[in-house]
């Protein structure tokens, strides 16, 4: 949804889940027996709660919140083939660093251990469309019901998944990326087809650096980065790029970030990517004073930034006024007609996760609205 005389409103897409969204879903990832009928109503009635929630806050583009999934990665080892066993998680350089940094990070969300990792072992294909339609059914009847003025479904990329879930078949890492680009298309294609907007995760294209990257230098990462930027034009070849958003960030956990790539260095890779929307990282401390980069390396004519002025790693609330500042300053570089505001990451990375208290995370998002009628105020010379 592009504005011509307002900054509309949106965010990443991960909502805080409630304790009975979260035990079924983790008693699906662990193996437990859930009825059909038991998810799809607690999911069907979670969503439907959440966009109505949305809406009357005032966001424009609203999501599902993404509570059909247990992780926004790991997901797709239930729609996928190929994939068996489990992997570590790989801790980001900052926190290998930082060891207390981490145990307090850890201490304020969920268990991840909860979470299976299971790396590639074979050909990966499509296992089954019924989890994506089952998405696009409840979000469907949701928005039908309450009528926002947009809304998306998120999806990860092939890097993302690539750096969560390690290549033990492939020959090749450029390889392993075709093979998931290719099997990830069916889930693009289908949300596209339903009339949502897609937002396809890609923080593999910041965080992957100091993470499943970190032994590799500046060079070698960014050559990773092409490949996997490669890999996401080709998942979504023919589709409208109006109607696809990225999204890219360096992490939403509570930490040094000292290792974290300048996003000077990587713009130029993630500015070839085909989708229109460019969500980005921009308020957490490490990053926040990056809207200068758009100084020296232009946004295309062709796209939309969609800066995220909302830190989802903290429980303080933004003062509206400084949630306008930021965007003013974006407006002052890019152009006001082409900036939308949102968050800076997803309110919870995974089923369980606590980061940010649910009400917290509904005063946060007033904020962001009450910030952009503030910038379009300002922006637009209206009293």
């Amino acid at each position: 949804m592009d504005s011509a005389d307002r900054i509309a409103t949106t965010h990443v897409g991960s909502l805080p889940r409630s304790d009975m969204v979260s035990d079924v879903v983790l008693a699906i990832e662990q193996g437990a027996a859930v009825s059909e009928e038991l998810f799809d109503a607690v999911i069907s009635d979670a969503v439907d709660v959440a966009v109505a929630s949305q809406k009357k806050i005032g966001i424009d583009i609203v999501s599902d919140g993404e509570f059909s999934k247990a992780t926004y990665a790991s997901y797709v080892q239930h729609r996928l083939t190929g994939f068996s066993g489990n992997s570590a998680l790989v801790t980001p350089a900052d926190l290998d660093e930082y060891p207390g940094a981490a145990e307090k990070s850890a201490s304020r969300r969920g268990p991840q251990s909860l979470f299976k990792r299971p790396e590639c072992t074979g050909p990966v294909g499509v296992r089954t469309r019924a989890p994506v339609d089952g998405d696009i059914r409840r979000m469907s009847a949701a928005v039908a019901k309450h009528k926002p003025n947009g809304a998306f479904l998120t999806s990860a990329s092939p890097g993302l998944i690539a750096i969560f879930h390690p290549n033990r078949f492939y020959p090749t890492h450029a390889a392993y990326l075709t093979a998931l680009a290719a099997a990830m298309r069916v889930e693009y294609r289908a949300i596209v087809d339903a009339g949502f907007q897609l937002q396809i995760d890609c923080p593999d294209l910041a965080m992957g650096r100091h993470t499943i990257f970190k032994q590799a230098g500046d060079a070698a990462f960014l050559r990773h980065a092409e490949e996997q930027v490669e890999a996401l034009n080709f998942a979504v070849a023919g589709l409208p790029r109006e109607r696809l958003r990225m999204y890219v960030s360096w992490g939403n956990y509570e930490g040094p970030h000292t290792h974290d790539i300048a996003l000077e260095k990587i713009l130029p890779v993630i500015l070839k990517a085909r989708p229109r929307y460019l969500l980005l990282e921009a308020a957490t401390p490490g990053h926040q004073h990056e809207w200068h980069v758009f100084r020296s390396i232009k946004l295309p004519d062709d796209k939309v930034l969609v800066p995220g002025v909302i830190d989802v790693t903290s429980n303080y609330v933004e003062h509206p006024q400084l949630v306008a500042n930021r965007l003013v300053q974006f407006a002052k570089v890019v152009g006001r007609e082409r900036l939308i505001a949102s968050t800076d990451s997803g309110f919870a990375a995974f089923a369980g996760d606590r980061m940010v208290d649910p009400r917290i995370a509904s005063k946060k998002l007033e904020s962001l609205v009450m910030g952009a009628e503030i910038a379009t105020r300002e922006l637009w010379g209206r009293v």
